[in-house]
């Protein structure tokens, strides 16, 4: 491994001392897969992008999920991701109402359907989890809303946090992971 390419890391937020959530994806090309999110990303989440050639295997443990305001607005999304290298993903969500993708380096994330809910660019950071509850108590923000399997909160500024129930075992590996700032 080259050692400039060991030690790339691209970031995207255009202040990133109001971003409160970072998410750091693994990637093989790190300078492509930042083109393809800053697309996408508002201002309240910074993205890091760190060069790995460890392949993309699994489902990953986290996913962003990207706001839209109308039906039009859902489908532009998804167009401009497809033409940007995203593809059509099954992970067995079947029929739902927003569209599930994978970005150029096989990433899932979601483009949902307009929910009024949901503000910013990014609409979600979601996080698999055994005990969906728990984990939104442990981050120390009031739950804000749960259910049967799934519970968020909402630290201001930035996306919602979700949390959604897995039976899957723990991964591999994390090629896309989650840090939540304390402001203070």
């Amino acid at each position: 491994m080259p050692e400039e390419r060991s030690e790339h890391q691209l970031r995207h937020a255009r202040d990133s001392t109001l971003a409160r959530v970072e998410i750091t994806f693994d990637a093989a090309d790190p300078p492509a897969l930042a083109a393809f999110w800053s697309e996408f990303a508002g201002d309240e989440i910074e993205l890091t992008f760190v060069w790995s050639d460890a392949p993309k295997i699994e489902k990953n443990r986290v996913h962003l999920d990207l706001a839209s305001s109308s039906p039009e607005h859902q489908a532009d999304i998804v167009a401009r991701a497809l033409k940007l290298g995203a593809e059509h993903a099954d992970i067995g969500q079947r029929d739902v109402p927003w569209v599930v993708l994978r970005d150029p380096q096989g990433n899932e994330f979601c483009v949902l359907e307009p929910r009024p809910e949901y503000t910013g660019a990014i609409a979600a950071v979601v996080v698999d989890s055994p005990d969906p509850l728990a984990s939104a108590q442990a981050t120390g923000h009031p739950v804000v809303r749960s259910g049967d399997g799934w519970a968020s909160v909402r630290p201001e500024p930035g996306p919602w946090l979700e949390f959604v129930r897995t039976n899957d075992s723990e991964p591999i590996t994390n090629r896309v992971r989650v840090r939540w700032r304390d402001p203070s």
